[in-house]
């Protein structure tokens, strides 16, 4: 049971502000509350993006109406097709494959510092660019924790962008002054409760709601909590907010707003024609001078006596609907032409692609797919240098070496569908360039410095081999020479 006296509210606000040297720019539970409401709104934005990557369109959520005696009534009679096309899954899986589907080359002058980075990146820190890259797609934005674990060993985590308030300082600078992350976790019963963290540079704040106020979170034993700890148990902070926003792009905003109502009316218009096809094996009856009461006796007559009685001069005709495919067909393939433009894809149609394409066609073909991935790694570059600030941090506490994170070279691999035999044919012409640069641009080469190390391992090999030069007897006419006179 929680205590009367003081109020948990009063003696959070006492923590904060004897802990913290920036505690007066820190937001009370009250303010907490009000940011993470206002957030909601942006939170239903960011995950429409997620909803439409695993193909839950708006589609699957219509309704079918007819009005009866005036009134809006669920029609559930009605065929009501609900064909949803996963365009958007496609445009991001196509951005990240052809931006991140290589690793990351990373690159520096001072081989100590390149080892220690190497050693650290591997397939899971892959993966997570990858992940980082489709989420950003879908949200806008996501974010990537750097901390030091029990072990003391560096570590990340990615935290999805829809829990997470950042605060920025209002100059041109733009650094983080705290950020606010906020999640449901269930327990064993099944009851939802709203845990709340407060990152700022030089601690972690826990809340958690209780009754419908936020109060401090007793689960944890150190409240604020350290960033890091010493082998004495001393905790220490980074000095900055230990979050890392990865922008999708300058606004921040996912890749579906561009090219949404483009894959509704897509699909729109599939699920509309899937409806007529379906209630054209409903045969529409024009009675004329029908003598009956009603349409379900006519039904009736006609399901069980074949025959319906008609008055003088009556009779009944038979019609069924019809869809003017020709013009539906080229309603849908400019909306595709369109999805693949404004979501700046690659359509890889054959009859868009060719047999044997160039390479100057192929260029034009990724055009637009290259502006967008430009557009998100200009904004990954920033985000994995402060990334990498932290990493030093933690080399240079633990006495593994200062080293300057911005002398960092980064390349990004991109993927892309070439002319082989065009391509080997360039590089094998290009006799002034250096074989480094040839087996750069080789299609079949993806690590260029292990490339070079297997062949001078193979020219090594050869020289090896090679028998001895006085081993070599010289070639002679058959016969022996004839010994010196003196």
């Amino acid at each position: 049971m929680y205590p009367v006296t003081p109020t948990h509210t009063e003696e959070l606000l006492k923590i904060i502000h004897d802990s913290a040297e920036t505690s007066d720019k820190l937001p009370d539970t009250t303010a907490l509350q009000k940011m993470i409401d206002k957030h909601a709104g942006e939170r239903d934005e960011m995950l429409e993006g997620v909803a439409y990557y695993l193909n839950q369109a708006d589609i699957k959520k219509r309704i079918r109406y007819f009005y009866k005696h005036g009134v809006k009534v669920v029609d559930t009679d009605k065929p009501n097709n609900r064909i949803s096309h996963n365009w958007h899954k496609l445009l991001v899986q196509q951005k990240v494959q052809y931006l991140l589907g290589k690793p990351i080359t990373f690159n520096a002058e001072e081989e100590r510092f390149l080892e220690v980075v190497n050693d650290f990146i591997d397939e899971d820190f892959d993966d997570c660019m990858q992940e980082l890259l489709k989420n950003a797609s879908n949200k806008g934005k996501e974010w990537l924790h750097p901390f030091v674990d029990e072990e003391g060993n560096f570590d990340y985590l990615r935290i999805p962008a829809e829990e997470v308030i950042p605060v920025y300082d209002s100059t041109k600078k733009r650094s983080l002054l705290y950020a606010i992350r906020y999640y449901d976790v269930k327990n064993i019963d099944d009851e939802i409760t709203r845990k709340v963290e407060l990152y700022t540079d030089e601690q972690i704040f826990y809340y958690v709601e209780h009754e419908g106020s936020l109060i401090q979170d007793f689960d944890y034993k150190n409240n604020p909590e350290s960033h890091f700890y010493d082998t004495k148990g001393e905790g220490y902070g980074w000095g900055k907010v230990p979050l890392i926003e990865f922008k999708n792009n300058e606004e921040g905003v996912s890749d579906l707003i561009f090219y949404k109502d483009l894959i509704d009316a897509y699909n729109g218009n599939i699920s509309n024609n899937a409806n007529t096809f379906d209630e054209m094996q409903d045969i529409i009856y024009e009675l004329i001078n029908y003598s009956g009461e009603d349409l379900a006796e006519f039904m009736t007559n006609l399901r069980h006596y074949k025959a319906v009685a008609v008055g003088e001069g009556g009779g009944f005709n038979m019609k069924t609907a019809e869809i003017p495919m020709d013009s539906s067909n080229t309603h849908l393939d400019r909306l595709e032409e369109n999805i693949y433009r404004f979501g700046q894809g690659v359509n890889n149609n054959p009859d868009k692609v060719g047999n044997s394409p160039t390479n100057v066609a192929i260029k034009n073909l990724y055009s637009l797919l290259d502006l967008k991935a430009n557009e998100a790694e200009r904004k990954f570059r920033p985000a994995l240098h402060a990334f990498f600030w932290f990493f030093t941090e933690y080399l240079k506490m633990t006495g593994q070496g200062e080293y300057d994170p911005t002398l960092l070279q980064m390349t990004f691999n991109r993927s892309r569908m070439t002319n082989e035999l065009e391509q080997v044919q360039m590089a094998n012409q290009s006799t002034d360039l250096s074989r480094e640069t040839r087996i750069a641009n080789h299609p079949w080469v993806d690590d260029v410095e292990a490339e070079l190390k297997r062949i001078e391992a193979e020219e090594e090999d050869y020289r090896n081999n090679m028998p001895p030069l006085t081993d070599i007897e010289p070639e002679t006419d058959g016969e022996e020479d004839e010994p010196k006179r003196d």
